[in-house]
């Protein structure tokens, strides 16, 4: 019932001219863009490679999260806060014209400790993240293993409270990416899955993009392309700093909702499956292996937290890669020498869709970022190393 091609003959084309914008990745952060620019543009082509690539996005943990983000980048805090703002109205649109239920729930969301050590830290963290001249402020609390309790049924002895906030949330990261994807077929976005880019030029101010299946012309280019837009940049004039970090997710059987509150490392999903993760490795591009000591980790945390976990079977656990720049936040920009090309970096895929679809996208198709983005350029890293 989904129609987000992974396999077969590429795509026809409904437009057969120049692109007003061609956004390069089909994964939730490409597609939230490629959304919110059709509402701006007539002609949208996503070109994505297909089910060969690294996808960030089927690795998503599905957090709408606030807590913890912009410890020293108070910026991200900002954007994190106003994607959270938008996200109510991005799930009423993808519902009205799609018909697809993402399934946001902005509840709250906590983050568990285990020890006066990490209570302790918990508490020092989030005062130094809210005294950050700029910085997002939004109300946030330490609970008790009491408190706690009432948002989590069944919570272990061993939990000594959690940090809380109210702005936090989740939604269906698979259920996102096919409304998406359903809204190009409602919208006329050309998607064609096995575009992947293997050269750009530029020519004429419009941007030539050589794929398998021929080229792709537009007047705007977006990379999205996670991973892969450290080549492609550089062939626009963009230096994109980025490298991956694997996270893995344990999956376990459906049972009844009982879990409404997500944590920061369990969550269960809206028909009833649960998810545990967090884990953040460097490795390299190795997405394939899964480490049992990582899953171990993880699983054991799990079920100090809810003891009840321990009936519950595991059904899958998988690896993907995370996209990160090189101090860890998103990167937006664009190119000084090839006006029109754009990037969009981040490893908040869920997060973020809101502020890419709403607030991004529109900044793309009028072909100027806001001044206020200018924290996100990777202009950053150059007076780094200037310092």
């Amino acid at each position: 019932m989904t129609n987000i091609p992974v396999s077969g003959p590429p795509r026809p084309r409904r437009h057969q001219g120049v692109y007003d914008a061609v956004v390069v990745g089909g994964g939730l952060v490409g597609s939230a863009i490629a959304y919110g620019l059709r509402q701006h543009l007539d002609h949208v082509a996503v070109l994505d490679e297909g089910d060969v690539a690294y996808r960030a996005s089927r690795g998503n943990f599905g957090l709408v999260w606030v807590q913890s983000k912009g410890m020293g980048m108070a910026q991200y805090g900002q954007w994190t806060m106003r994607s959270q703002r938008l996200w109510p109205q991005l799930a009423a649109e993808l519902l009205d014209l799609t018909g697809v239920d993402v399934k946001l729930e902005q509840r709250g969301g906590l983050h568990v400790v285990l020890s006066e050590e990490e209570y302790d830290a918990r508490v020092s963290y989030m005062t130094r993240l809210q005294e950050q001249p700029g910085m997002a402020q939004y109300p946030w609390r330490m609970l008790d293993h009491k408190e706690t309790a009432e948002l989590v049924p069944g919570l272990g002895p061993e939990v000594l409270g959690a940090s809380w906030t109210p702005v936090d949330g989740i939604a269906n990261p698979l259920k996102l990416l096919r409304a998406l994807h359903t809204a190009f077929d409602c919208r006329g976005v050309d998607y064609l899955p096995h575009h992947g880019v293997q050269s750009i030029a530029y020519r004429d101010h419009v941007f030539d993009m050589v794929t398998p299946h021929g080229s792709v012309r537009g007047k705007h280019l977006l990379l999205a392309s996670g991973l892969s837009n450290k080549v492609l940049g550089a062939q626009v004039g963009l230096d994109i700093p980025v490298r991956p970090q694997r996270g893995q997710i344990i999956v376990l059987e459906r049972t009844r909702r009982i879990l409404e509150t997500p944590l920061v490392s369990l969550r269960q999903m809206d028909e009833g499956s649960w998810l545990i993760g967090d884990s953040q490795e460097e490795m390299g591009y190795d997405d394939k292996m899964t480490g049992l000591p990582v899953l171990a980790t993880l699983a054991d945390r799990a079920v100090r937290t809810l003891p009840a976990l321990r009936d519950v079977r595991a059904v899958r656990a998988w690896a993907a890669l995370r996209v990160m720049s090189q101090d860890g936040f998103p990167i937006y920009e664009q190119s000084a020498t090839h006006p029109g090309a754009f990037v969009a970096t981040c490893h908040s895929g869920v997060t973020l869709a809101a502020a890419h679809a709403l607030a991004y996208a529109p900044m793309v198709a009028a072909g100027r970022i806001e001044d206020e983005m200018a924290s996100f350029s990777t202009r950053r890293f150059h007076v780094q190393k200037a310092g």
